[in-house]
């Protein structure tokens, strides 16, 4: 199984992420009890994957998954809702109020920080 990072995320359409009638639907797999909030890059070609500290209880992973991408893309968290897989790890989302392009470059830029601080401490 392959693993995308920001290197070649700018190269290439983005898998998880297309414009709906209604907004902007993404695709997501997340992994619940993790170390810290971060997205980690395309799970499976299809999704973007996520890791979040909040375990999967009572919703917690989910509205700790909602205020992430909102801090992310700079959106008020009431503009992203969970369409399916509210006790899945597959998560379907839908995101009003953000064009197709500012999503996807608001990840690709969070990639991009992410993987040249990755690089920084590798180099130290």
């Amino acid at each position: 199984m392959s693993k995308t990072t920001s290197s070649n995320l700018s190269r290439s359409r983005l898998p998880f992420l297309r414009q709906g009638k209604e907004g902007i639907l993404l695709r997501l797999n997340i992994q619940p009890r993790a170390s810290k909030n971060e997205i980690t890059g395309i799970h499976g070609e299809t999704t973007l994957k996520i890791r979040l500290t909040s375990p999967p209880v009572e919703g917690a992973a989910n509205s700790a998954c909602i205020e992430f991408l909102a801090n992310i893309l700079e959106i008020k968290k009431s503009q992203i809702e969970i369409t399916s897989g509210q006790k899945s790890r597959i998560k379907h989302l839908k995101i009003t109020g953000i064009s197709l392009e500012e999503v996807g470059g608001k990840i690709r830029k969070y990639l991009t920080q992410r993987e040249k601080t990755i690089s920084i401490k590798v180099d130290m």
